[in-house]
């Protein structure tokens, strides 16, 4: 099965925090976190539209300002999804410059922030100076308070999360592939047909819930020829393509081990295919880490063992342990693994 989703750290073990997700066969990208994100480049940032930010700690959100840079005149909608207190935060980022020649930018950025009571929306318009225009309030996305809730729909995923206990909330997500469409290029061959950009559109249309008699034209290029094909989406779904289940990614952040803490992320992570989780520090200084609201390397690996995930990626470890990263990773290891 080739992935959907290709995830990696914004930043080496001991940096801020950040997870950047690539979707495949699209110039689309997730973020996770805006830690200090200059190594990821203008191309990369520019695609990630929709960022997920935990809190506003400073290692988590001191990269707004290189988003906010790479993104003024390029004519997009910025969309971030965060705890309570978001929009204030990016209002008051706005609010440290001048943007007196900004009238023309076409840039958008929307926020919205999640509490118990109701979801808060607003938007920032470059071509206002980024004034606050605050929307009415929606419901509340959680039911009820420690609940999993939905932060973004897509036609091809879906993003969960749940607030954690770091004397703030500290949002937890889960980025879950609705399912997967792998297509199947030696049965393409046989029938005479190239794998190309019109399969972007088979997929978009079976993600979209298009019945098995929907028709619709795809533009064929098979070297320098160009043919426009007509096809039913049942029959191309039959002959070329396996539905399977979708890929799963967890990230985890700034959160104490206690009982109501652990048994939300094991719910969130549940059966993730990658689940990153902070491990600052190590088991021995297990009070330490409780003193500031974080996780150790051990704990991080016993919540994965629970959740049952198929691989672990432990990151924002302390400076203190600078030269023990491998002991922090091994630790977490053990712990996964059971040993």
């Amino acid at each position: 099965m080739n992935p959907s989703f290709s995830s990696y750290l914004v930043n080496d073990v001991f940096g801020d925090p950040g997870v950047y997700v690539e979707i495949r066969w699209s110039k689309r990208a997730l973020l996770f976190d805006l830690g200090h994100n200059d190594g990821l480049g203008p191309t990369r940032l520019l695609r990630a539209s929709e960022i997920f930010v935990s809190h506003t700690h400073m290692d988590h959100f001191i990269g707004f300002d290189a988003v906010l840079r790479v993104a003024l005149g390029r004519g997009k909608t910025l969309r971030l999804f965060g705890p309570p207190g978001l929009i204030d935060n990016v209002q008051g980022k706005l609010r440290g410059y001048t943007w007196n020649l900004v009238d023309g930018y076409p840039l958008t950025i929307e926020v919205r922030e999640f509490h118990q009571q109701e979801t808060r929306q607003a938007c920032f318009h470059a071509n206002t100076g980024f004034q606050l225009s605050e929307q009415p309030a929606r419901p509340p996305a959680q039911q009820s308070h420690g609940q999993l809730f939905t932060v973004l729909e897509d036609p091809m995923f879906t993003v969960k999360a749940v607030a954690l206990n770091h004397r703030i909330p500290s949002l937890a997500y889960s980025l879950e592939e609705q399912f997967h469409i792998n297509v199947n290029k030696q049965k393409l061959h046989e029938a005479g047909l190239p794998v190309g950009a019109w399969l972007k559109d088979v997929k978009q249309y079976i993600w979209q819930g298009q019945p098995d008699d929907f028709r619709f034209t795809a533009t064929i290029y098979d070297e320098h020829r160009r043919d426009v094909r007509e096809f039913v989406l049942g029959e191309v779904r039959e002959r070329f393509l396996t539905i399977s289940r979708g890929q799963k990614i967890a990230y985890v952040v700034d959160a104490r081990y206690d009982a109501e803490n652990e048994e939300k992320i094991v719910a969130l992570a549940n059966g993730a295919d990658v689940f990153y989780c902070e491990s600052p520090y190590l088991d021995v200084d297990a009070e330490k880490a409780r003193n500031r609201y974080h996780l150790t390397a051990g704990q991080a690996g016993l919540m994965a063992r629970k959740a049952q995930v198929r691989d672990l990626v432990v990151f924002h470890f302390s400076p203190r342990y600078t030269g023990q990263g491998e002991a922090l990773e091994r630790e977490a290891m053990d712990a996964f693994q059971g040993t």
